[in-house]
């Protein structure tokens, strides 16, 4: 995941497709993990089944790299708006109005990506090879306080893949 973080946070506007092929996986597999839970409550032969508990998730990842290596403009809106409902549930819950609170970012970020491609594609692919980056970081370092940490990692990571980035695609369009 450490290298992925990588190369989506400095080369993800060079390698465009592939990166919005690995950022949408990333965004499927996260948000199949969170609805695991539910799946499982639902149809109970999944909860027994070990093989499904890992498949599902990598399958929601591929549905939607599959969709996000298709439709670009979709994809920088939907990266957008997805990164940040990701974050919203995980660090900020599933109550409604936080759910409505990050869906109002989110469609403010789809929209302003769709307007602004290059630098949206820039931002989003760095944001999202930050937000990989991190979660690695944090899972290969327990000791590091993830609640004082997490938006500064992520912050000045998404920061430093964001002008790396925009230095060196100046003349690429």
């Amino acid at each position: 995941m450490a290298a992925v973080g990588l190369a989506l946070m400095f080369f993800g506007y060079r390698i465009k497709k592939v990166a919005f092929f690995l950022i949408w996986f990333i965004l499927g597999y996260n948000l199949m993990g969170f609805l695991m839970p539910t799946i499982n409550n639902l149809v109970p032969q999944i909860a027994g089944n070990n093989l499904y508990q890992i498949l599902l998730p990598i399958g929601g990842g591929l549905l939607l790299a599959l969709l996000g290596f298709s439709i670009e403009k979709l994809c920088v809106g939907g990266i957008c708006f997805a990164l940040t409902m990701v974050i919203t549930i995980q660090y900020f819950g599933t109550e409604m109005q936080t759910l409505a609170i990050g869906g109002i970012i989110g469609i403010i970020a789809a929209g302003a990506a769709v307007t602004l491609m290059k630098p949206a594609t820039i931002i989003a692919t760095s944001a999202a090879g930050a937000y990989a980056l991190t979660v690695a970081v944090l899972a290969l370092f327990p000791s590091i306080s993830k609640e004082t940490f997490y938006f500064v990692i992520l912050g000045g990571l998404t920061l430093i893949g964001s002008v790396f980035q925009f230095l060196t695609t100046k003349r690429i369009d």
